[in-house]
């Protein structure tokens, strides 16, 4: 069974969630040829103070 961790900008409706997580387990049935009830996905949402780039954190960028 897929587990599939997203880890994202918080801030994201649960319609848009929705709508992505039934877009990968699709994607996940047609390439690996699970059943879609074997599909997880798992949202893990994410401060922007909490997530850095090149060194620099998300919220201090301009």
């Amino acid at each position: 069974m897929p587990i599939i961790q997203i880890q994202l900008f918080e801030g994201r409706s649960a319609d848009v969630k929705r709508e992505y997580a039934i877009a990968i387990t699709k994607a996940a049935v047609k390439i690996m040829g699970c059943s879609a009830d074997s599909v997880d996905v798992i949202y893990q949402d994410v401060k922007k103070s909490d997530w850095a780039t090149a060194g620099k954190l998300w919220n201090e960028q301009s």
